[in-house]
């Protein structure tokens, strides 16, 4: 089973991506860290993110195992990552590893924002996780706070439009929702809510794919 979640920056589909893999005993990931990590590598070096040629070349050589990185989850990264995904040859360069990660024995779950719609188009399961601007700028400043950076909530807020406008009007794989996706709007659900209406999609998705073979 192959579950694909989409949806913008600070809408919850992160954890709810790492709920429903517990849940159904699937590996996990999170593919905006490897945009963050390709991200945090160019600026390592000194690279311009805009410097599309030098952004492919890192995302070809990437290994997956530095998306455990803590530094990667950082406000920062978070930007330079949404500059880096805009280059073409880096979605390309990441699609396969994407792809084999999805297509493991079993299935997997995958967040981001084109899972649906470019990496995994015949995944069994399609969710677009969003929420209004103003709760996901809340939601961010919390996780920030929780980790000791400082917090600027209407400048969150005004780095979360910007994202979602280059998120959404970039040429390679916008964020967009697939046709067959159902969508979940978290801005007035907890977590426990936004778990229970996945699992409730994905059983009655199950219960009709049963249906069909019988």
């Amino acid at each position: 089973m192959i579950i694909a979640i989409d949806g913008p920056a600070a809408s919850g589909k992160g954890t709810l991506a790492k709920r429903l893999a517990a849940h159904f005993g699937l590996p996990h990931l999170d593919t905006g860290m490897l945009y963050r990590g390709v991200a945090r590598q160019m600026l390592d070096e000194g690279a311009r993110l805009e410097d599309v040629d030098a952004a492919a070349g890192f995302a070809l050589s990437f290994e997956p195992g530095l998306i455990d990185d803590e530094r990667l989850r950082g406000r920062e990264m978070g930007e330079a990552a949404s500059v880096v995904a805009a280059h073409p040859p880096v979605r390309a360069a990441l699609l396969a590893l994407q792809r084999a990660f999805a297509e493991q024995p079993g299935g997997a779950v995958l967040d981001g924002r084109d899972i649906g719609t470019v990496i995994c188009p015949g995944a069994d399961i399609k969710l677009f996780v969003t929420a209004t601007p103003e709760v996901r700028a809340r939601r961010r400043a919390l996780e920030l706070a929780g980790r000791g950076e400082p917090v600027d909530e209407a400048a969150i807020l005004l780095d979360i439009r910007q994202r979602d406008a280059r998120d959404s009007q970039r040429d390679a794989a916008p964020l967009v929702k697939a046709d067959d996706a159902v969508v979940i709007d978290t801005s007035a659900l907890d977590v426990a809510g936004v778990v229970a209406s996945a699992l409730a999609i994905i059983a009655g998705k199950r219960h009709r794919i049963i249906s069909s073979f019988q």
